[in-house]
């Protein structure tokens, strides 16, 4: 499709580092919340004593908490099974006692939850506001005529995850931030403000925005709308002002042009963002000011010249992400969703695709600053069924809800670049489906006609043309080519159908290359994504024993199969993918004289979401002499492997060799290492070293200073270090560890795929030498320290600053 996309988002209107609103009061409603898990007849009634209740604040997710009596979160016997990772869901109840702030009276209150899964119902003060099914979408309420002005209220959440519902760790609970707002009669509506940059060029950016004015008062209103743009360093670059009426009870919608001289165009290299300030004037006093972070780019996509972004062609180099954080469960914390996008950027992505529903507000606050592109996805299923108990009950009256959720939302977000209609459909295939998908995609043009609308579809026969044609860029699962074993799926097509764009919505780590390879040779296939970029709990072991899945797989818990594990440390196969899109890379590993794991003799052909058995590991006691196989991966023209400084001779890593060299090496303990080189220019080095007996710990924080807000977090790598600072990788080591200071450990985890041990307690058994410790900041400033012991071996501390 040749036409621009033109674009730019308003983040959702009340998440941090997103549209925030003055004179009236937005505020993170987080705290002071009391919890029970199970059922609690007459809970909804203000009166109701919840002093036995668990106090909680949010985010907050049970699944992941230790089943009561017992210290894990998972069972064979969990309703959820492979798919949830044998964690387990259930009815909870939430209630919180508030008072809303001085000079409420006369004003609009509204809350907001961001996210709760799923079934939640909200009263406030025993009058029910009714049931919100979706688990993924955000929603709000206008509570004004049932609060009251002084004195408390009670806000009361019950929340059902029962049965097969989710296809991977859904989570249960208020699992996202909850926001209270208080805004004067006349107002911008909840995520009333949509930004689009129809035209962009160097010298000049034009800026639309679309602004809906709602007025609750009891009489028409004259106002002024404002809107100024202003840039990152907080520069006035655009203003324009209009009149407008607003009847009683009614909402208008306001269109306003402005543009921008030179504009710093948004861009994944250059993240630049501007503020557009919306101000609502009646004579001259100030009735509401939203800001709306947003962005200055031009998207465009065609067979010929793939996916450009400010008329720059550019690759997209993508993975799939589930919403779940490893140890914190589905807890939302703003910093738990910017360490996700921090480290894949790290790792070379430049795309991310949300499997399989909408995500956090955080999480593409966190992409449009450190710019990451996003395919942003409504659902896994309509109307047919994938689990007897998932969204395909509540489809049909409850989708175009959950799409206007979604798209209103999200649609000043700069780093989105299309909207996913859903994934793997099982309908995909009929006339009926084709006819949904037409329903879906046209409506979602009404509410954003700037981005290109996409789904992610199996089964790659030309039975599914009539559904890709209502797609505007057609996303393959599994297209599998670029590889001379297999045909090449996109190529067959394009000589079908010449004009359609493609690209591997989800692929297997195993045929990275291959899949690699067809975005490279192809203009019309604009990127690929790997199943999956991070791993996740559920749909256990994918990655080791494969499908079909049964109950026999646990104690499995863990996908197995991301680039990056849990805790968020790259694996092999993440390491294989810098070879193949950063140069001079260089990685060493080894394959272990027996499986890891034991291996499933059952396991499907087709199933291949697994990587080489291979481990960045030279420690092999009792393995003297004995050959060893030794992976390379490197992006060099070739590489030289050396053990003890003896040189073992040097081979190619090019693409002929699919970016790969392999060695069989007689273990000797010492030092293990690779040496790329262009030409004769030695441009990369990795190497291993045999560990000692384990001697030390070392505590590492990423962040040495937090915020003391109450959300922020640090994560502290352990690692159990040999007398000469090496880490041990056979290490298995119980830890335990203390906190002092305002701050609390919310979670712990090792990335073991089978460890049943607990995420919540104060202690972890190392697994490959290491663990984490994740630690939440309070509201108060000063310190805290983590000691870490392990038996046998001197303790050590880490501080860090609250701040």
């Amino acid at each position: 499709m040749k036409e621009l996309f033109g674009i730019v988002l308003l983040m959702f209107l009340l998440s941090s580092g997103q549209a925030q609103s003055a004179p009236g009061t937005t505020s993170l409603f987080d705290a002071g919340w009391r919890f029970h898990r199970g059922g609690a007849q007459g809970a909804e009634k203000p009166e109701f004593d919840d002093k036995a209740w668990r106090p909680v604040d949010l985010p907050h997710d049970w699944s992941i908490e230790d089943l009561p009596g017992t210290t894990s979160p998972f069972s064979p016997d969990a309703p959820s099974q492979v798919s949830g990772g044998f964690t387990t869901g259930g009815s909870g109840w939430y209630r919180k006692t508030f008072e809303l702030p001085a000079g409420a009276a006369g004003q609009r209150v509204q809350l907001m939850f961001e996210g709760v899964y799923m079934n939640a119902e909200v009263w406030v003060n025993g009058k029910s506001l009714g049931r919100h099914p979706y688990g993924y979408t955000s929603f709000w309420h206008d509570v004004t005529d049932l609060v009251k002005p002084t004195g408390p209220n009670v806000v009361a959440v019950e929340v059902h995850n029962q049965g097969l519902n989710s296809r991977w760790y859904s989570g249960s609970g208020i699992y996202r931030h909850v926001w209270l707002s208080v805004r004067a009669p006349v107002h911008v509506a909840p995520w009333g403000t949509y930004l689009t940059t129809p035209e962009v060029t160097a010298t000049a950016a034009q800026v639309r925005a679309f602004t809906a004015l709602t007025n609750q008062s009891g009489q028409a209103a004259e106002v002024t709308l404002v809107t100024r743009i202003r840039n990152a360093k907080g520069q006035e670059v655009a203003k324009t002002e209009s009149k407008q009426a607003v009847a009683a009870g009614a909402t208008a919608e306001v269109s306003q042009a402005l543009s921008i001289k030179s504009p710093e165009r948004w861009s994944v290299d250059q993240p630049r963002l501007y503020t557009a300030i919306t101000e609502v004037y009646e004579q001259q006093r100030l009735l509401d000011r939203v800001e709306t972070p947003f962005g200055v780019r031009a998207i465009s996509v065609d067979a010929q010249n793939g996916f450009r972004l400010n008329g720059q062609p550019l690759k997209l180099k993508g993975g799939c992400i589930h919403h779940d954080h490893g140890p914190l469960g589905s807890k939302s914390y703003d910093r738990a969703e910017e360490r996700k996008i921090e480290l894949l950027k790290a790792s070379g992505y430049n795309a991310i695709r949300c499997a399989h529903n909408p995500p956090a507000p955080a999480l593409l606050a966190a992409c449009d600053r450190l710019g990451m592109l996003v395919i942003d996805e409504a659902f896994d299923m309509w109307r047919e069924a994938k689990n007897p108990y998932d969204y395909h009950l509540y489809f049909d009256r409850w989708w175009q809800h959950d799409v206007a959720s979604m798209v209103r939302r999200d649609r000043n977000h700069p780093s989105v670049i299309m909207w996913s209609l859903g994934n793997e459909i099982p309908e995909r295939g009929s006339l009926a489906g084709v006819q949904t998908a037409r329903q879906l995609a046209d409506y979602i043009r009404k509410l954003d006609p700037t981005r290109p609308i996409t789904s992610g579809v199996n089964g790659l026969n030309p039975d599914k043309d009539p559904f890709f044609g209502v797609l505007d860029v057609s996303g393959y699962n599994y297209a599998a080519g670029g590889d001379h074993h297999q045909p090449d799926i996109y190529a067959q097509d394009n000589a079908r159908l010449p004009q359609r764009v493609m690209y591997g919505a989800e692929s297997y780590p195993l045929e990275a290359f291959g899949s690699w390879m067809d975005v490279m040779d192809h203009p019309y296939v604009v990127g690929d994504f790997v199943w999956t970029a991070f791993d996740y709990i559920g749909e256990a072991s994918i990655g080791w024993l494969g499908y079909w899945q049964n109950q026999s797989f646990f104690p499995w818990n863990l996908a197995y199969c991301g680039d990056l594990d849990i805790c968020g440390w790259k694996r092999p196969q993440s390491y294989y993918r810098d070879a193949l899109w950063k140069p001079s890379q260089v990685s060493l590993f080894v394959q272990p004289p027996t499986p890891s794991f034991p291996l499933n003799p059952g396991k499907e052909e087709w199933s291949k979401w697994e990587w080489h058995d291979v481990l960045a590991d030279w420690t092999w006691p009792g393995q003297e002499n004995k050959p060893l196989n030794v992976e390379v991966y490197s992006s060099c023209e070739r590489v030289e492997l050396l053990l003890n400084g003896r040189s073992l001779g040097s081979k190619p890593t090019t693409r002929a060799t699919r970016f790969q060299a392999n060695w069989s090496v007689p273990y000797q303990a010492g030092v293990l290492q690779a040496v790329g080189y262009n030409g004769k220019k030695k441009v990369g080095t990795a190497e291993l070293r045999s560990a000692e007996a384990p001697a030390r710990l070392r505590l590492t924080p990423d962040r040495g200073t937090i915020r003391a807000n109450g959300q922020d977090l640090s994560y502290v790598s352990v690692e159990v270090l040999d007398q000469k600072g090496t880490r041990n990788p056979k290490a298995e080591l119980p830890l335990q560890f203390a906190l002092t200071g305002l701050g609390t450990i919310v979670g712990v985890g090792n990335a073991n795929p089978i460890s049943l041990e607990s995420y919540q307690r104060p202690e972890r058994i190392t697994w490959q030498g290491r663990c984490m410790v994740i630690i939440k900041g309070g509201q108060q400033a000063g310190k805290v320290t983590l000691r870490a012991t392990a038996p046998g071996l001197p303790g050590a501390d880490v501080e860090i600053v609250v701040e």
